[in-house]
């Protein structure tokens, strides 16, 4: 029987090709209608605070886009600092990504303790939570190791969880490990999906 880290990785294999399949030009366009949709959906108009996230994978949403037009609009801008020795995340306001993220590797960048006010995490209205493929109950294949995973299980219960995605990465069906956790609420740009 094939296990479930196998049945993930074909997964995020067939996304791999489905996506390589379309041009440039046209995954801009589609992830424009994802934050397009994004921009008008109650839960993110409404939220004061929003968690963020700096993508890992080629895959994953760029947020470059989210950040700038929640700057715009005057949100509070937060992203996770995780500290794998201890096991702990914070959360720093990002007033300016370009001065205020440190590291140099995908998995090593994040909000400069330094230059960055820490955020209680009852603060947060709303998370963004990265993800290569979902389905529509809410399960999630993602490049950030599990950090995401703990972070969404210490989130209050009325912190929305969103998975902003293509149409293209929402699968039948994926198989979840038993830490895993799910999100509320996927916004693609084709419609948003609430989890079932």
């Amino acid at each position: 029987m094939e296990d479930v880290r196998e049945k993930r990785r074909r997964i995020v294999s067939e996304i791999e090709k489905k996506i390589s399949a379309r041009s440039e030009a046209e995954l801009k366009e589609m992830r424009r209608q994802a934050v397009d949709r994004l921009f008008e959906f109650a839960n993110y108009v409404e939220a004061r605070i929003a968690l963020l996230y700096l993508p890992r994978n080629p895959m994953e949403m760029d947020i470059a886009d989210i950040m700038a037009r929640s700057y715009e609009r005057k949100k509070v801008v937060v992203l996770p600092r995780f500290d794998k020795e201890r096991k702990t995340i914070r959360f720093y306001k990002v007033d300016d990504p370009d001065t205020h993220i440190i590291g140099k590797t995908p998995e090593d960048r994040g909000p400069d303790p330094k230059k960055c006010r820490e955020i209680p995490m009852d603060n947060i209205d709303i998370a963004l939570i990265p993800g290569v493929a979902f389905d529509e109950k809410g399960s999630r294949i993602a490049a950030d190791g599990g950090e995401f995973d703990r972070l969404m299980g210490k989130l209050p219960v009325t912190t929305r969880k969103v998975g902003v995605t293509l149409e293209d990465q929402i699968v039948p069906q994926i198989p979840m490990e038993s830490k895993s956790r799910y999100v509320d609420i996927l916004v693609t740009d084709k419609r948003v999906i609430y989890k079932i």
